[in-house]
């Protein structure tokens, strides 16, 4: 499911900045941009993840930036700086090659100026943990009002389906007459009206009748559609689940479809394909 979180802190010489994105996926993908010296938190914040954002393609960064960006170095290995700048100086007059900016050169060879090693007090951590959870309330109320919209729309959708159910049910009784008809035609074409047997005429009319009838999908795809809306009412997460339900309602609105039989029957039915569509297309971003 698709949400946005963010949050910030500002101590005045420091600034902290927590931002969550997330898309679609089945499952948890974590991805996670934080600074070195926050790696040891790592395990803590992926599980805070799993637990309160359950699935999705998420993107947790942490950035924290200082005012002052001087970066203070702890010292200078002055015997090692020497050693480098005469090599470099000899190798210069050994070449034949100007001597410029020799001292600047080894200035940044390796070991020659060392740093402080990163640390993270339990205070600073505890700002950063706050800021998280600030951008994951951010993060879980903007996937609530998508959900909101969400659910309106998958609502109105099952709704549409719904009442073409119920021009079905208009419908249906029309084709017994026009079945009858066409059979009665077809009969009186083939071998005449006089030598037709009407008892037999009769019974395989119930036969074929009986054969398209779909009073047992109408009354599943009903029950499914309001199991759909029960299901969707809950507060824990169902996005799986209703979608398990659709595939269902989808197998009675394809029978429905294929007994059918019927042209104006048929149109409802891929009216009701079209929106289930729109439904399955919505449930991918229903946790």
């Amino acid at each position: 499911m698709t949400g946005y979180g963010l949050a910030t802190y500002d101590s005045g010489s420091t600034k902290y900045t927590v931002e969550i994105k997330s898309l679609n996926s089945k499952f948890l993908e974590l991805g996670l941009r934080i600074p070195k010296s926050f790696s040891d938190k790592e395990f803590q914040l992926r599980n805070e993840c799993s637990k309160q954002i359950e699935r999705g393609k998420v993107n947790l960064s942490i950035n924290i930036e200082q005012v002052n960006q001087t970066v203070k170095a702890a010292g200078i290995d002055t015997v090692l700086l020497k050693h480098y700048f005469q090599q470099l100086k000899a190798v210069s007059i050994d070449l034949n090659e100007p001597a410029t900016n020799l001292f600047q050169l080894a200035l940044g060879l390796p070991e020659v100026v060392k740093y402080d090693e990163e640390t993270v007090s339990e205070e600073e951590w505890k700002i950063v943990e706050q800021t998280f959870q600030k951008a994951i309330a951010a993060f879980q109320q903007f996937r609530l009002d998508e959900g909101n919209v969400l659910e309106q729309d998958i609502k109105f959708r099952i709704g549409i389906i719904l009442q073409n159910l119920e021009k079905v049910e208009v419908e249906e009784p029309k084709r017994i007459i026009v079945i009858r008809e066409r059979l009665n035609q077809f009969l009186t074409e083939s071998v005449g009206r006089e030598n037709m047997d009407q008892n037999r005429f009769e019974q395989e009319l119930i036969y074929y009748i009986d054969k398209l009838d779909i009073t047992e999908e109408k009354i599943r795809l009903k029950a499914h559609c309001d199991y759909f809306v029960e299901t969707l009412k809950n507060a824990d997460a169902n996005g799986k689940k209703l979608g398990f339900i659709s595939q269902e309602i989808g197998r009675e609105v394809n029978t429905l479809g294929s007994k059918a039989n019927d042209a104006n029957i048929q149109k409802l039915v891929v009216g009701m394909k079209e929106e289930l569509e729109k439904i399955k297309e919505q449930l991918l971003n229903v946790l």
